[in-house]
Parts: structure tokens; sequence; C-alpha cells
């Protein structure tokens, strides 16, 4: 059957995309050729793979010559590859590539956006397949290195048609839930067409707007996919993912017991200071006889001070009230002077003010029968009763006429 199928269609020249190339200790390279009807197996040799002056990549659009053969241990279809030729990049990574340069122009890559991760972080967040090895990786990582973290799984397709939508989903109830400080979105590694929900436009940016640094792990370390860029943290495997986002609890443990160190050693030195100054005070007192005669030769010499001070002081005193004794008539004869002069301007000034004075030189005071004050002869009116004071009494008028 061999034989009949090398006979009929070899030689064979092939263009396709590239998938899940592999090359081997041996020199050997294996991979997978693929267009949109189908796909084949191709073995390419060592001595092919050393004339490639290139190094074929996963998503590349290569033209091919070889031979088609029967893999007999498991009776495949191959391809086996004797020349090897770009033909242009495959549509996934041409679209990878496009969609890569549109984000970083957006500036989606910048550094300067991207945050460190804490140091003791409350709780850690995985966005992966409840299914997927990557899953199993992390939990067993972080179980081992800080199992005091508590971990929040929020699920999601990594792989098909619905990834990406499914994706996106498990990081808004993140978001919405807010009880993590780290997130994980981790996968493991495959062909660039298992990755491919990864390079998704929308989920890039929702990823950008992720209110807690996030680690992407997808993939191997070769992987690259666009929320690698986006992500505040590339790490190379679901695995290294987890170990970033957790420092081991035996460095926190060991920085505990430093602490502990410390502090006893700090509480042992205030100790013996205090111990010290205890011990001074014990040897001050350790003849109470030569205290007390200080003492008391400390209290005369006050009481001396004290009494010296208070004789100067009645002094002062005494000397300020004798000049006060004699200073007080000679004060008390000038006040009732002035006041006695002031008391004769005064009268003098209500005596010009009397109005009898006015009266004794002529002058009379109109009033009328009500007892008001007449100053203008507007003011009277003809047959009317008027009372004219004089300086030694009074007459009755009567008005005749009243001529202005």
């Amino acid at each position: 059957m061999a034989d009949s199928l090398e006979a009929r269609f070899n030689p064979v020249a092939v263009q396709g995309e590239v998938s899940s190339f592999t090359r081997a200790a041996s020199g050997h390279c294996y991979f997978t050729l693929k267009d949109e009807q189908g796909q084949i197996r191709c073995a390419m040799f060592k001595r092919a793979a050393s004339l490639l002056d290139f190094a074929p990549r996963d998503g590349q659009l290569v033209e091919l010559r070889g031979r088609l053969s029967i893999y007999e241990p498991r009776g495949e279809l191959q391809l086996v590859v004797e020349s090897l030729k770009r033909a242009g990049e495959g549509n996934l990574f041409e679209r990878f590539l496009q969609l890569k340069a549109k984000l970083e122009a957006e500036g989606l890559f910048e550094a300067g956006r991207k945050r460190p991760l804490p140091l003791m972080p409350r709780a850690l967040g995985v966005v992966t397949s409840l299914g997927a090895a990557a899953l199993h990786d992390v939990l067993s990582t972080l179980k081992r290195r800080a199992p005091h973290i508590p971990v929040v799984v929020y699920p999601a397709s990594v792989q098909g048609a619905q990834a990406a939508s499914q994706l996106q989903e498990a990081l808004r109830t993140a978001y919405a839930r807010a009880e993590v400080d780290v997130l994980l979105l981790v996968r493991g590694g495959g062909a660039l067409e298992d990755l491919w929900s990864f390079n998704d436009e929308a989920l890039a940016r929702l990823i950008v707007q992720s209110p807690v640094p996030l680690v992407c792990g997808v993939g191997h370390e070769t992987d690259f996919t666009i929320a690698d860029f986006c992500a505040d943290l590339r790490a190379p495997t679901p695995t290294a993912a987890a170990e970033l986002a957790a420092q081991p609890q035996a460095v926190w443990l060991g920085a505990l017991d430093l602490m502990q160190d410390r502090l006893a050693q700090g509480l042992e030195r205030q100790l013996d200071s205090a111990q010290q100054g205890l011990d001074r005070v014990a040897a001050r007192l350790g003849q109470p006889s030569h205290l007390v005669t200080r003492e008391r030769a400390g209290l005369k010499v006050w009481a001396q001070g004290l009494a010296h001070a208070a004789g100067l002081a009645l002094q002062r005193q005494s000397l300020g009230l004798e000049r006060l004794a004699q200073a007080l008539p000679r004060g008390c004869d000038q006040a009732l002077a002035t006041q006695d002069r002031r008391l004769a301007q005064a009268q003098l000034r209500l005596e010009l003010l009397d109005p009898r004075l006015v009266l004794q030189r002529g002058y009379a005071w109109l009033t009328d029968e009500q007892g008001r004050a007449l100053t203008q002869a507007v003011q009277a009116q003809p047959g009317q009763s008027l009372v004219a004071t004089l300086a030694d009494g009074q007459l009755d008028v009567h008005v005749l006429a009243s001529r202005p």
C-alpha cells in the first residue's frame, strides 16, 4: 500500500500553515501543515533541516516539497519534507501581528501603566478552565509556597469559539466581586490556534481595565499572546505565574523570627540600662545619714534666705507707708482748695444765667393764660389777656392790637 501511494502521488509540492513545530534533539523536525480544508503531519529529517535558512514558527505560511509516506508504527499518513521555504506569514500570525501593532500604538503595552504585585496579597484569583492542567499546577504551587493565602477560581473555557467571551465574563465577575488582590490568567501550552482566544482584542482591552494587578501565564516560555503584552506581568508558564504572585510562606516566617529576635534584643538592652540606673540609686541610698545631713543644711540655708528677704520686704513696706502718711494731709488740702474754686466758678455761672438779672434791667417776660412764653408779636391776638412778669411783680395785660 505504501509503495502504491508513493508511486502514484510522489513527489508533491504543498503550501500551508505551520503548526506545532518542534525540533528534536536528534535534529529532526516535526510539525503539522494545515489549511482551511485539512491538515497533515510532516517530518523533516536532519539532513533537510540543516539546509534551512530560517527558523520555522507556528502560524507561518510555507511552501514545501517532499513525498507522501506511511508512518508504519501508527499506520498514519505523513509528508516527509525535503525542502521548505517561506511563502509569507500565515493568516493567524498575520492577524496577531496586526492586532499587536494596533494596540501597541494605542499605548496598551506601555510599561509605565503596569503595576507591581503586592508583597502580601490577601487573596489570589485564578481565571482558567476547571479541567485545565494549568489550574492544577497553579493550585499545587500555591499550596506548597503559600498555603495561608485564599484562592478564588473564576472558571472559563480557554480554547474554542466561545473561549474569548467566557474569559471576558470571568474577568468581569472578578472585577465586580473585588475579593482578590491579584488575578492570574493562565493556560497550558499549545499551537497558535489553540491559544488564539488570548489574542482577542476585546479581551485585551478588558485586561488593561483590571482594578488589581494581573499576571498572564499562558503557554510555554516561547509562547506569546496579546494578553501577555496587556497584563501587568507576563509569566513564562502557569506555575511561574503562581510563584510570582505569592512569596513563600517560609520567607515571611523567617522575617517574623528575625523581628522577634530584634525585639528581644532591644528589650534586653532596655532592661540592662534600667538595672544600671537602679544600681546607681541604690549606691546613693547606701548611707542615708549623709543624705539627711545634706538636706538639713540645704533647708537651713533656704530658711536664712527667706528670713532676710522677708525683712527687706517689711522695710520697703514701712518706708512706703511713712511717705504715704506724710503726703496724705497735703493732698487733702490741695483737693479741697481745688473743689472750692470749682464751686465758686459754677455759682458765678448760675447767677449770670438767672433771668431775674435781665428783668432788673427793664425787661418783662410775657406769658399767655396757660403760662406759655411769648417771644414774637404774631403770637398775641387782639383782645387776648397776657401776664407780664417784671423784676418786682406781675401785671395783667390786655392786647389791643398786634404790630409786627
